[in-house]
This record gives structure tokens, sequence and C-alpha cells, in this order.
């Protein structure tokens, strides 16, 4: 039997995926957003007591998170949100 912790990751299609390595990004569900793990943001959100807990996803990577259809946050990723943001909103 193996000791090895899985986390729940996201995966490029949004399935649910198990990993032995955790996540490098953070996302919300619902507003299908992505940022680091330690964002103002998320963290403030999370100290809220709401449904954001219920709604938080993570990801391996970037690239996984844009693959799977969640844009940067504003907050903690000014400069990937800009770039989303120029390219119209769309994904990268």
């Amino acid at each position: 039997m193996s000791s090895d912790k899985l986390y729940r990751l996201v995966s490029a299609d949004g399935t649910n995926v198990s990993s032995t390595t955790p996540g490098t990004l953070g996302g919300h569900r619902k507003n299908r957003t992505y940022g680091r793990l330690d964002c103002k943001a998320a963290r403030r959100a999370l100290g809220t007591g709401r449904s954001y807990e219920q709604q938080r996803v993570f990801f391996a990577d970037e690239a996984t998170a844009i693959a799977a259809g969640y844009r940067p946050c504003a907050v903690c990723m000014p400069a990937q949100y800009a770039q989303w943001k120029a390219a119209g909103g769309k994904a990268r």
C-alpha cells in the first residue's frame, strides 16, 4: 500500500485527476480564474467563510489552467492578466 498523499488537480480537459504532486496554481471553478497559491485576493476570499473553498481547484501548471478554460487573476498575475485582456479576453 502506497503512503503517498494524493492531490486532486484539474486537467486540461477540465476533469479532476489525482496526482502525487501538489498543484502549483489555485483557481476558482465558478469564476474560471487561476492564480498563485499565495494570492491576496484568494486568501481574503477563503477567509470570508463563504463557499469559495468549495469552488477551489488546483492546477499542475499555467498551461493546464489555460487549456481548461481559466483566465489569470488580475491581482496576483497582473502581467498575464494584461496579456489575456489585450487578446480580447480569450485564451492565449
